[in-house]
């Protein structure tokens, strides 16, 4: 045990979140069991780290640990749990918990039987803790990790403290809002760099960033969806080769039987793949108002716009980055569904949103909302494409 307090002493003293997210303030710390999820590589394990150095610093009554470590190999999580409660332990923060066997058993054990301890943990966005968990479904409160919004990353380029703004707030107010951003900085200065590299903590490492996003997709495949959804290693190569093909292709709707013939399986399969890439955060589905799984998706979208620029850089339609960048940051809060001809999409079944690279040729709609690319700011239903990204 003292190598583990040791360990979280020295991982807490190390942490510094470069962004202090949302998320910290929107959890209800006061539940039992409380889980993280979120896709690789959006920094859950440092949020973990996070929460321990604000509200315990190296205080022994909390301590995090990880399921890669060895140990777990031999024992369980109950009896771990039980060893540090009986120290005096109140909070275990567990990291990848879906790397132990039998997880949600034991969590919901520990939960049984230890009324006086509280248990946050991390796992895959893949994980489906409401629906699909009947050990911890009525127990666990869930809450989702996302990657950087370009608000954050603005944060964090230009040292500013800006907050986020509702979607009613941005529609009703946008030109105020701008304003007052643009009296600090100019958005537009950093916008680009966010589509291709901001959606991801990491960037902020020493590393090629591509490369670096590559190898964390690989694990994406390789780890979260063939782990959780126990599928067989030997259809790695077709979930992976699936996904290329939908970069490709751009956003469309999904050519099922070609696809099922160039990965040599079923329709039913692929579809199934494409949920999986979907749960995993890899892509998005957009459907007609109405529709959803297992129907086919009217459009399939890569999941953010750095995604497009790592899988297939060779051919990167601004356009398509520019409306990949805003389903991304209205899928939190918001239901984007496929628009008409004369629209991009419907948002929450009533608002027409059609996203633009320039307004030269603009047939200005008065009940469509216009997301105008290259705009500091707007004016009545022409909103700045960028402002988007303060919704989080």
């Amino acid at each position: 045990m003292e190598t583990f307090y040791r360990t979280h002493a020295y991982l807490v003293e190390h942490t510094n979140a470069p962004v202090r997210r949302d998320l910290m303030d929107e959890i209800d710390w006061n539940d039992r069991l409380i889980g993280i999820k979120g896709t690789r590589g959006v920094g859950k394990t440092t949020f973990l780290l996070q929460y321990a150095k604000e509200k315990f610093g190296t205080d022994r009554s909390c301590l995090f640990i990880n399921m890669n470590n060895f140990y777990f190999s031999g024992h369980s999580i109950v009896d771990f749990a039980y060893e540090f409660q009986r120290r005096g332990g109140k909070v275990l923060l567990i990291d990848q918990v879906f790397k132990h066997p039998n997880w949600s058993k034991e969590l919901r054990m520990c939960y049984d039987n230890f009324p006086n301890l509280k248990i946050v943990f991390t796992g895959s966005s893949v994980m489906r803790l409401k629906d699909e968990n009947h050990e911890l479904h009525d127990v666990v409160k869930s809450y989702n990790l996302r990657g950087f919004s370009f608000r954050e990353f603005l944060n964090l380029q230009t040292g500013m403290k800006f907050h986020a703004y509702t979607l009613d707030e941005i529609l009703a107010g946008h030109e105020q809002i701008a304003k007052g951003i643009l009296s600090k900085v100019h958005p537009m200065d950093y916008f680009q760099d966010y589509l291709h590299h901001g959606f991801y903590p990491f960037f902020l490492e020493k590393r090629n960033f591509s490369e670096n996003l590559l190898k964390t997709m690989n694990m994406m495949v390789e780890v979260d969806i063939l782990l959780i959804k126990q599928i067989e290693l030997k259809y790695l190569s077709k979930i992976k080769k699936l996904l290329y093909l939908l970069a490709v292709d751009g956003p469309k709707a999904p050519n099922v039987s070609q696809l099922s013939n160039d990965i040599e399986t079923s329709r039913a399969t692929v579809m199934n793949y494409i949920k999986y890439l979907a749960d995993a955060r890899m892509i998005n589905m957009v459907y007609p108002q109405g529709e959803e799984f297992p129907k086919k998706p009217s459009k399939i979208m890569m999941h953010n716009s750095n995604l497009m620029y790592s899988i297939y850089p060779v051919k990167v339609e601004e356009q398509d980055v520019l409306e990949t960048f805003f389903v991304n940051s209205l899928w939190k809060d918001h239901k984007g569904n496929k628009g008409d001809k004369s629209i991009s999409f419907l948002v929450d079944g009533t608002m027409p949103f059609k996203i633009c690279t320039d307004n030269a040729r603009l047939k200005n709609i008065p009940t469509v909302t216009y997301a105008m690319h290259r705009m500091d700011i707007g004016r009545g239903n022409m909103v700045p494409l960028w402002l988007f990204g303060f919704l989080y």
